[in-house]
Formats: structure tokens, sequence, C-alpha cells
């Protein structure tokens, strides 16, 4: 997993409340358990104006102008600007999937499901907590500032825009641990090889009926 340690990048926003997990990744398209290959259908009802189907070009289908996500201004964004309870619904990684595939690195609300905001750290994304003060401010700041850049600084837990103050933010200290150094399950378990080798060598000269 790419590891995460500090990112600078535009902002999208996504001023919608409760965005499910159906809404980010509709369910036609979880017809595989690889983790690539579901950017282009990222909030597919909202950016594109056609019923989407699964091995659809979709170079050729009619996008939403009003969608922030096709619009220019917002081209190459990293970051997602949203609000209260976003990744609410079914508990499909994949949610977590589309966005990392689309090239999303961090998101920003003053709340996320519970399911989601853990996938999002298993997928090398930083969820962002803020009070939705704050997030109302970055709002106004990033729709009437075309080109304004966020900076994320995960060691010091700061999020500043660009030419303004540090805004702080809290992280469980585990998940940044695994965020800064790229640790996903597999590879927080792969750092212990060498312990579960010993155990699995013991067991099996203590109990080798077991092995067959």
């Amino acid at each position: 997993m790419q590891p995460f340690t500090e990112l600078t990048a535009l902002a999208a926003p996504i001023d919608r409340v409760n965005v499910d997990t159906d809404a980010i990744i509709p369910k036609q398209f979880m017809k595989s358990i690889r983790r690539t290959g579901f950017g282009d259908n990222l909030f597919d009802e909202w950016r594109y104006l056609d019923r989407g189907e699964p091995g659809q070009d979709v170079a050729s289908r009619p996008r939403n102008p009003d969608f922030a996500l096709n619009q220019p201004r917002y081209a190459g964004a990293q970051i997602v600007l949203t609000r209260e309870n976003f990744g609410c619904g079914s508990s499909r990684e994949h949610a977590a999937w589309a966005l990392r595939d689309f090239g999303i690195r961090a998101l920003v609300a003053p709340s996320f499901a519970d399911i989601f905001h853990g996938n999002c750290f298993k997928n090398g994304m930083l969820p962002i907590v803020l009070d939705a003060a704050t997030v109302e401010r970055l709002f106004a700041l990033v729709e009437s500032t075309p080109g304004l850049q966020l900076h994320i600084d995960l060691p010091a837990q700061t999020l500043t825009p660009d030419g303004g103050e540090a805004i702080g933010f809290e992280i469980d200290a585990a998940r940044k641990h695994r965020l800064l150094n790229g640790l996903d399950d597999i590879g927080l378990t792969l750092q212990r090889a060498d312990r579960i080798r010993d155990y699995e060598s013991r067991r099996r000269a203590a109990e080798p009926w077991l092995f067959g």
C-alpha cells in the first residue's frame, strides 16, 4: 500500500449529506474482487446522464456538467470535501476501492460512516474529521477560489488551505502509523512473519498429526 505522509492537491466539493456506498459505486458494478477498475464508475449516477452498465465504454457517455468531478476547475482533484455521514449504507469495500482508483487520497467531512471510515485506512486514504463550521468555511473557500489547493501534513496532523492557517485534526495513533508506513492488514501481518514461522514450526513439531 502506498504510504501517506503529505499531500498538496485540489479538493472537489461533494455538497451532500448521507452519501451512501451505492451512490459512491452502484451495485451493478460490483462484479469483481479486484481493487482496480472501479474509478470510471465512481459516483456513476451523478457523473453521467445515462444509466451505466458493467463493461460500458465511459468515454462516449454523456456527462453531468453540474457535478464537481466533471468540472475542469476540479480536474485531478485528490481530496473530496463533503458533508456528514459520508459512506453510509452497505459495508462494501468497493466504495473505498472506487475512490482510490479514481485518484482520491483524502476526504474531509464532519463525520463518516464507521465501516467506510475503517475501509479508507485499509486502502491508503486519509479520512479527516473536522467540525461542521470548519467544513462550511472550507466549502466557501474552495468554491470561491478556483485552483485553491489544500496541504495535508499527516505527521503534524494539520490541513492548510493555500495562504491560510493550519487546521489541526485528530487521528488514531495506530491508524496513523499504518498510513505513514503504507501498511494494510497483510503488510502489518508480514512484519511478524518470523514469529509466525517460528510458531508454525514449533506447533508442527509438537502436533505433527495436524499437518498430515
